[in-house]
């Protein structure tokens, strides 16, 4: 990414260029992203090609002010932070899933953070509802954060236990939202092109719950949650009230993620598979 390419794409989610690549910086940069980038799954309903590629993220991103979902949405934030100064590693995690089962590998994409202070921190701008600020990889205590209470954990040997999750490799952590595992991140570092099995399988399997449902959605200026599934808007206030009804028309739903989200579309999306899960 170039400083151009940079500048872009600190308008769009309204940040300044910071000084140094510091901790404080990173937080104002992960909190803004959220609420300006959804998190949005409509390309595989579109029928638009998903490209894990740098330039073709950026386009979607910043030339089309478009979101994304995992892969997309922290592996051109990674780009962003990488070109800001940042020591910036990609690494893999598997979500867990019903009954605490985890899924595939490269189930999800997150990021590995250095500041210029010598602090190392989790950054995940691509998990839907999630931490508002990025969360201390070294730290193994409780981490308040107004998207709930987080801890990075060690997962061990022995962590198949968990939740009936399976086996975990040397170093991986799991990273727990209101003593909830969400998901088991990978400590190696990856490459962006590493992911492609992953986003094809979520982009084309109807056993992913990406090809069954439709969701766009933000966090909100006061700390709650705005999210357009398929033609319900839901809105959800920072003290978990929520309030949602159904858009009646094309032009509701169209107006909704022109005026909601930022997105311009020529056509409203519908669910491509219909396939139900197996039980």
């Amino acid at each position: 990414m170039d400083s151009r390419q940079a500048d872009a794409y600190l308008r769009r989610i309204g940040a300044q260029r910071p000084p140094k690549p510091t901790s404080r910086a990173l937080h104002e940069l992960h909190l803004r992203h959220l609420r300006t980038v959804p998190f949005e799954n409509l390309s595989i309903h579109l029928g638009d090609e998903i490209v894990l590629e740098e330039g073709r993220l950026l386009d979607k991103l910043i030339g089309r002010g478009r979101g994304g979902f995992c892969y997309e949405l922290n592996g051109a934030f990674g780009a962003l932070l990488a070109a800001l100064g940042y020591e910036v590693e990609l690494l893999a995690a598997r979500v867990y899933g019903d009954e605490g089962r985890l899924g595939i590998p490269y189930d999800h994409l997150a990021l590995r953070v250095g500041t210029v202070e010598g602090d190392t921190w989790l950054a995940d701008v691509g998990f839907g509802a999630h931490s508002h600020h990025p969360l201390s990889c070294t730290d193994r205590a409780e981490q308040a954060d107004p998207g709930g209470v987080f801890r990075v954990a060690d997962a061990g040997p022995d962590a198949a236990g968990v939740r009936g999750g399976g086996s975990a490799g040397a170093g991986d952590l799991d990273v727990v939202r209101d003593g909830t595992p969400r998901y088991r991140l990978e400590t190696r570092p990856r490459a962006l092109g590493d992911c492609v099995a992953g986003a094809w399988w979520h982009s084309t399997s109807p056993l992913s719950h990406f090809t069954r449902s439709l969701v766009c959605s933000r966090l909100t200026e006061d700390g709650g949650r705005i999210t357009l599934s398929g033609r319900e808007l839901k809105t959800t206030a920072a003290d978990g009230t929520c309030g949602a009804r159904e858009l009646e028309t094309d032009e509701e739903v169209l107006t909704a993620y022109r005026e909601r989200f930022g997105i311009e579309l020529d056509r409203v999306p519908t669910v491509r598979n219909r396939t139900p899960s197996p039980k």
